[in-house]
């Protein structure tokens, strides 16, 4: 009996083509949307994860801010790192950068990379490898010299046919720079900057001759123990404070953050944003459902005289409540699986476009699917209990 009741509800469907695929549309929308905002989520999980990988717990990290009260800019500079270094009691080791974006080109190619003007320390605390070439010396540094270090996508992205970089003259910003270095690759971030994919060089030369007032200083900073890293960080503040001559009336001109609460904050601004996304694709999946209930009830109010007739010849009312649930469930249960391949076919194609990190969770499709069958037991219920208490009578005398 209930494979007859399975093969009718599929013939209602069916009779009604345009219709049941348009009850479907709300449904696989907001299946492919859930499986996105998993993917977005996961993605950004990953992002976070990523970009934070090269940073120890021990690392702390200094940024330039604009002041407060009676102070209007940052004064702080790559020298700090060195001064921190020398007056800390609690600090390991601290460097200095300043960070920026450039035009770049090299013969006909040509690519928007990041700059990285840093002291030497920089690349140890970095755990950067030379994969061929040599680093920046101390007099290169002194004498502002223009010289650059590759990082390993930066040496792809310029020198397309293999070429070997070492030597070779780019142009940075329309000054010409000799590429003495090119580093092994990282896939990591030191903070925004993505390593692989920037140019390294004396700081000295990225402020008087690159970035200038354009480039943003970045202090990294590593406690000498992971337990004394609030230490270290009221220590560098107060030195720093020092060395600004701020006031006690003055608040810092500079922000500092560990590594915890860099990675707890990122994580955090993820997580919300996956619940905001998720929240939509619920209200997405709400209204498809109110959709199904109303095409349900057109669907009661046009076979009135069937279920009449059904009735009439012995049709039980639990039937007829199967029948047009199942209808329901079968609109629900098809537009999840087509949301679930369209959601799926859709991360691989946006991610290849590179603009944003999407990654692929069981979560999504599991949650998707769930909901859209929730979705058409709850709303396909209601009608199908309407017709089922439907009186044979008063359904018999309907037009």
């Amino acid at each position: 009996m209930f494979i007859e009741i399975i093969k009718m509800a599929i013939e209602s469907l069916l009779a009604k083509k345009t219709r049941s695929v348009l009850s479907m549309l709300g449904i696989i929308i907001g299946v492919s949307t859930v499986i996105a905002v998993f993917a977005i989520g996961q993605g950004a999980q990953q992002a976070v994860n990523e970009q934070f990988e090269g940073l120890s717990a021990k690392t702390i990290m200094v940024m330039g801010m604009r002041g407060k009260g009676s102070v209007s800019s940052s004064k702080l500079t790559v020298e700090d790192a060195k001064i921190i270094q020398e007056k800390g009691q609690y600090i390991e080791l601290a460097t200095g950068a300043i960070q920026g974006n450039a035009s770049i080109s090299y013969g006909a190619t040509s690519a928007s990379l990041s700059i990285i003007g840093s002291d030497l320390d920089y690349y140890t605390i970095s755990n950067l490898e030379l994969g061929s070439g040599r680093l920046i010396t101390e007099d290169e540094l002194a004498n502002k010299d223009k010289v650059a270090i590759l990082g390993s996508g930066a040496a792809t992205t310029l020198f397309l046919d293999g070429e070997n970089p070492l030597g070779a003259t780019i142009t940075i910003s329309g000054k010409k720079l000799e590429v003495v270095g090119v580093f092994k690759e990282v896939g990591t971030s030191m903070g925004p900057m993505r390593v692989d994919d920037s140019i390294f060089m004396p700081y000295t030369t990225a402020q008087k001759t690159i970035l200038g007032s354009d480039g943003s200083v970045v202090l990294n900073i590593q406690a000498n123990s992971v337990d004394n890293v609030e230490l270290a960080t009221e220590e560098l503040t107060s030195i720093l404070r020092e060395e600004h001559k701020l006031k006690d009336s003055q608040e810092d001109d500079f922000r500092v953050m560990d590594a915890g609460s860099m990675v707890g904050a990122a994580q955090e601004s993820a997580q919300l944003m996956s619940i905001l996304l998720t929240l939509i694709a619920a209200i997405t999946l709400l209204v498809s459902g109110i959709g199904i209930m109303n095409v349900m009830f057109v669907t009661v109010a046009e076979r009135t005289k069937e279920i009449g007739i059904a009735k009439a010849i012995g049709g039980k009312q639990g039937d007829i409540l199967s029948q047009f649930l199942l209808e329901s469930v079968i609109l629900s249960t098809v537009g999840g699986v087509i949301g679930i391949i369209i959601g799926q076919v859709a991360i691989p194609i946006i991610s290849s476009f590179n603009l944003m990190t999407l990654a692929s969770s069981v979560t999504g499709p599991l949650l998707g699917f769930s909901f859209s069958v929730l979705v058409g037991v709850f709303f396909g219920f209601y009608p199908a209990l309407k017709a089922s208490r439907l009186d044979p009578v008063d359904a018999l005398r309907s037009e």
